[in-house]
């Protein structure tokens, strides 16, 4: 069996070689954390952590509404033409879909290092964007139901 410490210095590491700052920083947290013995914390990230990150995730997409980068008269086309109204379906079925993701990483937390892996080979070698495991274990549950659904499993 794998220590915390040297899985989280392995997505240190991982996080560094991907590019991904927000995977090695995260994890270098929780190695602080760990080796400061102030793994009682652990609880209250784990309980509260996604809750906070997501109200900073959602701050930062209003803010172009709070400075007034945006407008009523840039928010009406959204009902009224095909793109506005894809870009409202695109919305909806990505939060669906987030849900089921968030949904699955309750139930099967270790999925996250796959998650992770997959998101590095994505920005390395497909030249991807990391925009966190949600979306990427909301599609993963999706495949995995539609895999379900055809007889696999």
């Amino acid at each position: 069996m794998m220590s915390g410490e040297v899985m989280l210095v392995i997505l240190i590491v991982i996080g560094l070689i991907g590019r991904s700052p927000i995977i090695a920083t995260a994890a270098s947290i929780l190695l602080v954390l760990k080796l400061t013995a102030l793994e009682r914390f652990y609880p209250s990230v784990e309980r509260r952590g996604l809750e906070l990150g997501l109200l900073f995730l959602t701050i930062s997409v209003l803010v172009p509404f709070a400075s007034e980068k945006i407008s009523w008269k840039d928010v009406l086309p959204l009902f009224t033409t095909v793109v506005g109204l894809t870009a409202l379906a695109g919305g909806a079925l990505a939060t669906w879909m987030n849900g089921k993701g968030l949904d699955l990483l309750r139930t099967e937390p270790h999925m996250i290092v796959g998650l992770v892996i997959g998101s590095i080979i994505g920005i390395v070698f497909l030249r991807g964007i990391p925009v966190g495991p949600l979306m990427a274990a909301g599609i993963t549950a999706f495949v995995l139901k539609l895999w379900e659904w055809l007889g696999g499993r």
